[in-house]
């Protein structure tokens, strides 16, 4: 589970089982970003979105990308 547990957002909570680390807009995701001196990988979706699903399935749900993304940004998600 990650940071996406604690949103409101339905599309954000279909998300917070990944195994990519996600952080939900705001300061905290910014500051860790400076702290680890990492990108951010800004990912923008809603709930309808054929195209996010797949996105989500085809990448979000592999370990290997999550692990990638995991190391190399720190990841938000936005609805």
């Amino acid at each position: 589970m990650n940071r996406l547990s604690q949103e409101s957002s339905p599309y954000l909570l279909q998300h917070a089982d990944n195994p990519v680390d996600w952080y939900p807009w705001g300061e905290e995701a910014f500051l860790e970003a400076r702290k680890r001196d990492k990108p951010i990988f800004l990912s923008i979706g809603y709930s309808t979105c054929h195209w996010c699903h797949v996105m989500e399935h085809e990448s979000f749900e592999d370990e290997e990308v999550a692990q990638l993304m995991n190391d190399n940004f720190v990841c938000i998600k936005v609805d």
